[in-house]
């Protein structure tokens, strides 16, 4: 008798178990599913060329709204003396003030991915591996900061 109540305790906690691993991926599968739009959207932008010899100098501000949500929505700032650029900060989003230097992925921070910009003068860098969309929204936000820059 006791070994059957045992039994039957043990399958009940089983099927709690099940059912609370079953409704996380449940949700998980709902925001994925609510995030693709978004994903894809970001996925798939594109850079246009700036002409970094034609930057003014000052401090400009720029942004990346995504249009499907806001879940990479950017905002940088991008200090500019004597035509070059000297700084980016990351005044908004997900990685913005000292989380800019955070560890994204193998070692990299947002701030290396705007050290190559700096150093290369184009926004045709490598993206960090792992967080290619949060990459690329701020590549975004630095190429309307620069557009301001050319245009005052």
């Amino acid at each position: 008798m006791k070994t059957k109540m045992k039994q039957k305790r043990k399958f009940r906690t089983w099927h709690v178990i099940l059912g609370i691993v079953a409704a996380i991926a449940g949700l998980m599968m709902v925001v994925f599913l609510a995030t693709g739009p978004s994903r894809a959207e970001v996925k798939n932008l594109t850079f246009s060329n700036i002409d970094f010899d034609k930057l003014h100098d000052g401090i400009y501000i720029g942004h990346y709204k995504g249009v499907k949500d806001s879940s990479r929505d950017t905002s940088v700032e991008v200090t500019i003396s004597s035509g070059k650029i000297m700084k980016i900060n990351a005044v908004g989003g997900a990685l913005a003030g000292e989380k800019q230097a955070n560890e994204i992925n193998n070692g990299k921070s947002l701030n290396d991915l705007f050290d190559s910009i700096i150093e290369r003068e184009t926004l045709q860098v490598d993206v960090i591996s792992g967080a290619t969309l949060t990459s690329k929204s701020y590549l975004k936000a630095v190429e309307d900061a620069l557009n301001k820059a050319q245009s005052e």
